[in-house]
């Protein structure tokens, strides 16, 4: 039986996630609300110190969460990004959450950011500012 997406609570759940987090590390939420960037400091910190040869698998799930979050609300704060579902039959449950944006030149584009944050995993160091530098690039928001 295959489940049906819910977006919407799947939007909130992500920027609630993206809001406790930049909470947690030290940025009031009426700080966050209004600059999104705010969080990039604490974040760059956190990952900077982060005890990776000590991660368990339960603690990468949770780290690439967090940034997939992040990332997302982000995006959907500075350029009025949204959260959209697409059909994927490689996906265990057949579809996966993207975002989406009208690019610099007006086209629209989609990202998935569990996949832009998977990929930035592997290449550690791992730097904030570039992870969302790709992201604004992928989806045309950028000069570049």
């Amino acid at each position: 039986m295959r489940v049906e997406p819910d977006l919407r609570a799947w939007a909130e759940g992500e920027a609630a996630n993206a809001g406790w987090l930049a909470d947690a590390l030290g940025v009031p939420p009426e700080v966050y609300e209004r600059d999104p960037a705010s969080l990039v400091p604490a974040l760059q910190d956190y990952v900077s110190r982060a005890p990776f040869a000590e991660f368990e698998h339960s603690d990468w799930i949770t780290l690439h969460a967090d940034l997939m979050s992040c990332v997302a609300d982000y995006l959907v704060r500075t350029y009025q990004a949204r959260w959209n579902v697409v059909t994927d039959d490689t996906s265990p449950r057949g579809y996966r959450y993207v975002i989406e944006a009208a690019g610099r030149d007006g086209r629209n584009r989609r990202l998935d950011p569990a996949r832009l944050v998977g990929e930035e995993l592997h290449g550690r160091p791992l730097e904030i500012t570039c992870l969302l530098a790709r992201a604004e690039a992928a989806l045309g928001l950028s000069d570049d």
